[in-house]
């Protein structure tokens, strides 16, 4: 450059600021100015350190180029120093720093007043810049936009540990994909289960990815809106916003100044969307908001409803927090711990984060300790200072539980009286007769699903979260109308349980399946609240309940705690004890028992006849289960007298014509069968017939047992023709009623096989004879008696038609193959 003229400035910067040096190039050579910086005039190859040499020697003024990295520097001191040295006072301006970001300036560089560029819009800055030099403008045709720092963001750090919601992130970035307008997705859900989580792990993965490089704001919503936004627009953007104009001016002058790239802007925690509405940014596709809140707001908000994680990722959370193998080594413990969190997020990182700080804690033995205190163990109490929550379980509930009116409150009340189940809302109704139906609904609908404290399954079913019940029936304990309100719910779910039937069709199991569960939690954890006289209830009620679907285990485990709780409360020899024995029994007879059976149902009748009257009902009850295990067992003999006896006392209580009184004239009728008294038989079986149809109706399963019975007469007596219809009738309605794999279907089954035997149609048997093995096979199994009688009836139906030479006629089933050929064998 000797003997040239000098050019007007030498740009000095950090490698780092590389684009900001460009810039001011580029706007001072629009400007008519010359300069050398070292991205357009050094070439490869050069000597770095004499092109440094001979830039600064051949330039009028060299411009420091201020930022932090410029000032950590140690190869840009040398160049800024060159020109110090020439004008220490800096009277010719040999050295013009510009302040491009904000950074304390000490030292030398302090005595000079810098061009500060921070904190303007662009035009300002290129106007700054170019009042800070002398302006000789000749035009440069070079790009002149100030160029773009990392990505503006004020993000809070994010948990160490996410596992669970690909999906939801996923699904979130497609419900911000920008359109015409403005794009406005929200994160709802209840306390704890991760909103803010999850939006930050989603604002952090797009900031890396450069998604939003017109920045990333994060805003708490139940902050100062406003100063939030115009702060990140000072600080993050380096607007110039006056202050001497109203807050809602700076709000839309940052809005209006804003870079015009695609923006995320997040609103964490909003309340309702009229709180933040008035701050949001404009319908520009520039923009995309995100909320989290635990309300619906509305239409006009897309909403992304976060559920609580699975299994799998509830035990994966606690690996990635207890590293140390104790949730492996206890992993039956660890699913137990993950259900009663109800795989909340937060439960599992407040219980996995204090398990990582007691090393030597075992599940167990954390697991004895929240069920001790509840809420209130400490394991759920502080969130750790490295965790994205700041509040324990009961502290985030509580912000909703704040906002929920006297009446609303006192409703979340009652829902934690039932048990961990979906609520059917007519049961909520029927504890609040005297409440207005739509008012109900408002509390239910405006405040606790709105605020996310009940979840809507489906058409009137709702359902708790296992913590937020926990936290329910907390503070339910604290109101003054606690034992009531337990009481009343008691009363409620006994008069449902009272309507449960002896017998279960398809209609009533699905109509009192959604009860069971409730049942279940008045029979057990509220039983102290259920009076004397209804004690035992729902637990009789819970074992029919299974006894009429053969769920015998469930049935007897059941039967066995009615005698437990009554025996507790009245002692052994109480009315109650013998009803639970009797339900014992009957369970047992109806699994060929009958050694089990009989002793209990003498304890039973013995009870009863000591603490009741004689003519009393359930004495009548024992008598007629007594003789019909007797019946069963061959013993006729000890039978009449015990079924007489039983129906005199009926007819004496309920009338002749009482469907009760058909029940006794039927097992009567039977006896009479049994022992060939078939003309003292049929008079009994009609009479049953009559009443059970008259009161009863038509297509009762009650019914369908007469007919049955009334057909087995007559098959007895060989009126075959009498028989068939009737048996066809009876099939009918059970299977109407109970379906088609029920024993009661095998009987009709097995009765209409053994017709078709006898009037030698042995296709028809065979299949008759299939279906009925199948269906006492599967549900009573091989060794019931039912079942070894059906077996002999096939025998003999095979054996006949080998007798009579045709096999032909059979089907080529394995088990009619298989029986065939081990008869054939045998009579060889």
């Amino acid at each position: 450059m000797d003997g040239a003229k000098k050019k007007d400035f030498f740009v000095s910067y950090n490698r780092h600021d590389q684009a900001i040096a460009e810039w001011i190039a580029c706007v001072l050579e629009a400007a008519g100015y010359t300069t050398v910086i070292q991205a357009w005039d050094f070439r490869p190859g050069g000597n770095f350190v004499l092109d440094m040499h001979n830039a600064s020697a051949n330039t009028e003024r060299t411009i420091a180029v201020l930022s932090p990295n410029y000032l950590r520097s140690e190869y840009t001191q040398p160049e800024w120093a060159a020109a110090f040295v020439q004008d220490p006072t800096g009277k010719k301006r040999t050295l013009i720093p510009v302040r491009v970001e904000a950074c304390e300036v000490s030292g030398l560089l302090a005595v000079i007043v810098y061009i500060d560029l921070v904190g303007k819009t662009e035009a300002q800055k290129r106007e700054a810049l170019l009042q800070g030099v002398s302006e000789q403008p000749v035009a440069r045709d070079r790009v002149t936009q100030f160029p773009r720092l990392e990505t503006p963001q004020n993000l809070p750090r994010i948990s160490d540990v996410f596992v669970g919601r690909t999906e939801a992130l996923e699904t979130l970035h497609q419900q911000l994909q920008p359109g015409e307008r403005m794009s406005i997705s929200s994160v709802v859900g209840m306390g704890g289960i991760g909103k803010t989580e999850l939006a930050l792990q989603y604002a952090h993965q797009h900031l890396k990815a450069k998604n939003y490089p017109g920045g990333v704001c994060w805003l708490n919503a139940r902050g100062d809106l406003g100063i939030q936004i115009v702060s990140f627009a000072r600080t993050r953007l380096q607007l110039a916003i006056p202050e001497d104009i109203e807050l809602p001016e700076q709000i839309r002058l940052c809005w209006r100044e804003w870079q015009k790239d695609e923006t995320l802007i997040v609103f964490d925690d909003v309340q309702a969307y009229t709180d933040i509405q008035p701050f949001l940014p404009p319908q520009k596709a520039q923009f995309r908001v995100l909320l989290t809140t635990r309300r619906n707001l509305g239409s006009f908000v897309r909403s992304y409803e976060i559920a609580v994680l699975t299994e799998d990722a509830s035990l994966e959370l606690l690996r990635l927090l207890v590293r140390d193998g104790r949730i492996d080594q206890d992993l039956d413990g660890a699913k137990q711990l993950c259900e009663w969190l109800g795989y909340l997020p937060l439960g599992l990182e407040l219980v996995g984060r204090y398990l990582a700080r007691k090393k030597g804690l075992s599940i167990a033995k954390l697991w004895k300790r929240l069920q001790e205190k509840r809420l209130a163990a400490k394991a759920l109490l502080e969130a750790a200072p490295e965790m994205t929550a700041s509040l324990g379980v009961a502290a985030a509930f509580e912000l909703s539980w704040q906002e929920l009116n006297q009446e609303a409150q006192r409703l979340a009340a009652l829902l934690s009286l039932f048990a961990l189940a979906e609520i059917p809302w007519s049961m909520v109704r029927s504890c609040l007769p005297e409440s207005d139906e739509e008012e109900l609904e408002d509390l239910r609908d405006d405040q606790l699903v709105n605020l996310s404290l009940l979840s809507f399954e489906r058409e009137e079913v709702y359902q708790l979260h296992q913590l937020l019940r926990e936290f329910f029936a907390a503070k339910r304990s604290l109101m003054p109308e606690d034992e009531e309100m337990k009481r009343s719910f008691c009363g409620v779910m006994v008069t449902i349980g009272q309507q449960i039937p002896y017998t279960m069709t398809l209609d009533t199991i699905k109509q009192f399946t959604p009860a069971i569960p409730h049942l279940k939690e008045v029979a057990t954890t509220l039983n102290p609240w259920l009076l004397d006289e209804v004690l035992i209830t729902p637990s009789v009620r819970i074992a029919r309940f299974y006894e009429g679907q053969l769920e015998f285990r469930e049935a007897e485990e059941w039967c066995e705690y009615c005698r437990v709780i009554a025996a507790q409360r009245f002692g052994d020899d109480h009315p109650n004890v013998a009803t639970s024995l009797n339900n014992l029994a009957e369970l047992y007879r109806l699994q060929g028992r009958y050694e089990d059976a009989e002793p209990l149902h003498k304890r039973a009748l013995q009870i009863r006849q000591r603490q009741l009257e004689p003519d009393h009902l359930d004495v009548a009850q024992s008598l007629n289960n007594l003789a019909l295990l007797h019946q069963l067992q061959g013993r006729y003999k000890d039978v009449e007298p015990l079924y007489r006896q039983a129906l005199e006392i009926k007819q004496r209580q309920l009338g002749e014509d009482h469907s009760d009184v058909a029940v006794s004239l039927n097992n009567l009728a039977a006896l009479h069968r049994l022992q060939g008294q078939y003309e003292d038989a049929e008079p009994l079986y009609k009479r049953a017939l009559e009443i059970r149809q008259r009161q009863l109706g038509d297509d009762h399963p009650d019914v369908a047992q007469s007919l049955n019975n009334l057909a087995a007469l007559y098959y007895a007596q060989g009126q075959y023709e009498n028989a068939k219809p009737l048996y066809e009738q009876s099939l009918r309605i059970r299977e109407r009623q109970f379906g088609t794999n029920h024993p009661a279907v095998a009987q009709s089954l097995n009765n209409l096989a053994n017709l078709y035997r006898f009037q030698e149609v042995y296709a028809d048997a065979e299949q008759a004879f299939l279906k009925t093995l199948a269906i006492c096979i599967e549900k009573l199994g091989e060794t019931h008696p039912n079942t070894q009688t059906v077996w002999e009836n096939f025998r003999l139906l095979l054996h006949q038609v080998i007798q009579e030479h045709r096999t032909s006629e059979l089907s080529d089933h394995p088990m009619t193959r298989s029986l065939l050929q081990q008869l054939q064998n045998e009579e060889s």
